[in-house]
């Protein structure tokens, strides 16, 4: 079925109660490799119950910890049509995660999510698809929103509007001020699927090599976690309360095992970055943006 515009604008999910524990929250900080070394006291506090902190981007899996992934899609207005996407031919474009206040060590919230903006590249030339999920507390007050682009490859041609899809951030021309060098483990992508993402393209050799890689890769949003530690890491002296929102534009996957380098240039409360593999000499993350508190 193709893309109808602008029907899809009314397209989403009806809010649903999640929570999430201290565990989730350990899990995840594994996942993304700090605390690698039980001896560093620096990181300690993101995966031990003792004075728990929580990384900004663990926003990203925490509404799934609780199993229920899948939404009630809002009600339907009459006459609507609706959209659906070749799933085989979509890729994941840009993420962000903005924090209205940080986040708890355990917690419960609703999460609501809607269609935002769609975008006509042409017939041929795909389709941009904008999605928003916000979370509220038990008083309607947001504390996070989440906001992600899609890239469906194949669903393009649908009429919808070509211009004003939201602008990649530029980082500076200039030499990066730092650049922090993260080495990811072997298993990385086994241990970080345990947040909620069991797709086995990050797991399964078979089913990596049927999708065109020689084996399995990191998710893009461990990747994600990664550019934010290396912020937490290098500029806020590992307090996440100090990092407004974070957000990166995905350009190439990270193999588990490698090094990833993220360049950081620091403008006032701005942190502009972009990650990198040395070794394959490839740019993993572009366009990446940090705002400070």
């Amino acid at each position: 079925m193709p893309i109808y515009y602008p029907d899809i604008l009314d397209q989403g999910s009806q809010p649903r109660s999640f929570s999430y524990t201290d565990k989730d929250v350990m899990l995840y900080a594994l996942g993304i490799g700090l605390g690698a070394d039980p001896m560093n006291e620096t990181e300690l506090p993101f995966v031990y119950e003792r004075g728990l902190k929580v990384v900004l981007t663990a926003a990203t899996v925490l509404a799934s910890t609780s199993g229920r992934i899948d939404a009630e899609p809002l009600p339907r207005k009459p006459g609507h049509r609706e959209s659906s996407l070749n799933v085989l031919m979509v890729v994941h474009g840009e993420q962000k995660v903005e924090l209205h206040r940080p986040l708890p060590p355990s917690g419960t919230f609703t999460a609501a999510s809607r269609t935002i903006g769609a975008f006509d590249k042409g017939e041929g030339k795909g389709a941009v698809l904008i999605n928003e999920t916000v979370w509220t507390d038990a008083k309607g007050d947001k504390v996070a929103t989440l906001t992600g682009s899609a890239f469906a490859r194949a669903d393009g041609g649908f009429g919808g509007p070509s211009e004003g899809a939201p602008e990649p951030h530029k980082v500076p021309g200039r030499a990066p001020d730092l650049t922090v060098d993260l080495t990811t483990r072997p298993d990385q992508a086994l241990l970080y699927r345990l947040s909620g993402d069991r797709n086995p393209l990050h797991s399964d050799p078979e089913s990596a090599r049927r999708s065109g890689f020689p084996r399995p890769i990191l998710h893009g949003l461990c990747t994600f976690g990664l550019t934010c530690r290396a912020v937490l890491q290098a500029i806020t002296d590992y307090d996440p309360a100090a990092i407004l929102s974070h957000q990166v534009r995905f350009s190439a996957p990270v193999f588990p095992g490698e090094t990833v380098s993220v360049d950081l240039w620091r403008d006032g409360k701005a942190i502009s970055f972009e990650a990198r593999v040395a070794s394959r000499d490839v740019t993993v993350i572009k366009n990446g943006l940090c705002l400070l508190r």
